[in-house]
């Protein structure tokens, strides 16, 4: 098997660190081999990136033309959607449907940017003066370090990668180590979309190496990170240090909250979607679920239902819906947190272990797993798993409810499944929670801002303004009737 290059400066060339194996979580297999960057690649591909935004060519360049760059980026994936929906599996083993519909995702944010990038611009503040007119532009950062994680690349990669070069900026995308080949093949089709060399970079290879030299190095003007909570942290204190913008989308323990009045049906279908899809890797798994008493049992019993159907499998397979975690040393974490939860107190109402299928013994599977009987206090309710693991939770009182919901440092995502459009609203407002689902979870849309509260994360990506959080704004004070300032007579 040939090495696979990584992407410097806009040069493919073997990886001066490291050697990475790229395997299929669905029986470890060797996908590829490629080296990953090295300090001396990081520098490279800072410089590379510092001079070709700067370059007039660039940084004049109309917006529309910028813009079409980004449509010829998101034609050229949707011609190579099932290519690419095969290759994300490979990549990390999401099931081939969720895969596709990740792959259509980058398509449409790098389509949307590119609208925002045309019809963007600056704007002409109220006159305080007669004889003053100001204006407000916007202008490139500069060099941005995009480092994305490995749960679903592609479309992670695209939310950072298509605002910020329709803001006009260069970027280095430094993937997670364990999913170099989706980030790999987006350089690839950029470049065919005709994006001038160095604008680009694909720095594949660990965080602590890697991701650390790229975003300490002094050229690099904002991070973009979508991970866990505690680099994210560590990357706002690099952050403070240089006195750069950053955006950090981060951890999540996301409650659902299932109100007597809800319909069942509905509730129970979206729960299961909500923790189980992925398996359970996802920032925003709906992973603790508060159910009102009076209809717990009944609740329950359509969830176990519903979830006793799921079909474990190969994700290259169309009809599959649970696929494997992504390595064996995530499914053994997701296995201690099983284990830790019946220490707790907890008891398993399904799952709890490795399916028994002789089929998918080399695989990183893992059942999806529904916990009863722990308090909201209990480490399995508090801590991410990032596995397809549900804590059920009965509760009696909604404002004791509200509180438990709260009671939590992470503040991502929440759902509510109920009849009552004006209670929901009222438990919505209640939520610390950047995103709350109601009657529906697990949705998006690249026109609505999604982010979290607490340690969930800064700042916000998708919408409007996520593009001017990739630009600095430029204050211009233009004297209408110019007068000699008579001061220093």
């Amino acid at each position: 098997m040939n090495k696979m290059n990584i992407f410097v400066g806009g040069k493919w060339q073997p990886g001066r660190g490291k050697e990475i194996e790229s395997r299929f979580p669905g029986d470890n297999h060797l996908v590829a081999t490629l080296n990953s960057a090295s300090l001396e690649d990081v520098e490279d591909a800072v410089i590379a990136a510092d001079v070709a935004w700067r370059k007039p060519s660039w940084r004049n360049l109309p917006p529309h033309q910028r813009a079409a760059i980004l449509y010829k980026a998101s034609t050229l994936i949707d011609e190579k959607c099932e290519e690419l929906a095969r290759l994300q599996t490979l990549d990390n083993g999401k099931p081939w449907a969720e895969a596709r519909g990740l792959v259509m995702s980058a398509a449409s944010t790098a389509r949307y940017f590119a609208a925002v990038c045309e019809v963007s611009g600056g704007e002409l503040p109220p006159r305080r003066h007669p004889d003053l007119m100001t204006i407000s532009t916007y202008q490139p950062i500069g060099v941005i370090a995009a480092i994305t994680p490995w749960n679903s690349p592609i479309a992670s990669d695209m939310q950072k990668i298509a605002p910020a070069l329709a803001a006009g900026n260069a970027v280095i995308l430094k993937p997670a180590e364990a999913t170099p080949l989706m980030a790999l093949k987006l350089a690839e089709i950029f470049e065919q979309a005709g994006l001038p060399s160095g604008l680009l970079s694909v720095l594949p290879g660990k965080g602590s190496v890697v991701g650390d030299a790229l975003v300490r190095h002094p050229l690099v003007r904002k991070i973009s990170f979508t991970g866990g909570t505690n680099t994210g942290r560590q990357l706002a204190h690099i952050a403070a240090d240089k006195l750069i913008t950053t955006s950090l989308e981060l951890g999540g323990k996301s409650p659902t909250i299932v109100l007597a009045d809800a319909d069942l049906d509905l509730a129970a279908h979206g729960v299961c979607y909500g923790i189980f899809s992925s398996m359970g890797q996802a920032c925003i798994a709906g992973s603790r679920v508060f159910v009102a008493r009076d209809i717990y049992d009944a609740f329950m019993e359509k969830l176990t239902c519903l979830t006793e159907k799921l079909i474990i499998g190969d994700p290259r397979q169309e009809h599959v819906h649970i696929g494997p975690l992504i390595s064996p040393a995530h499914r053994q974490s997701v296995q201690s947190y099983v284990d830790l939860a019946i220490q707790e107190g907890g008891a398993i109402r399904l799952g709890g272990k490795v399916p028994a299928d002789p089929a998918l013994q080399e695989g990183n599977y893992f059942c999806p797993t529904i916990i009863e009987g722990l308090s909201n206090h209990a480490r399995a309710c508090q801590e991410e798993i990032f596995g397809p693991v549900l804590v059920v939770i009965p509760f009696d009182n909604e404002s004791e409810l509200i509180q438990e919901a709260n009671n939590s440092v992470y503040g991502l995502a929440a759902g509510i499944w109920t009849r009552d459009y004006s209670r929901a609203f009222q438990l919505a407002d209640a939520l610390e929670a950047g995103t709350v689902w109601i009657n529906t979870y697990k949705v998006f849309s690249i026109s609505t801002p999604f982010g979290g509260f607490k340690e969930s994360g800064l700042g916000r990506e998708k919408g409007l303004e996520s593009l001017k959080a990739y630009m600095q704004q430029k204050s211009l004070f233009l004297a209408i009737n110019p007068q000699p300032n008579r001061w220093c007579e």
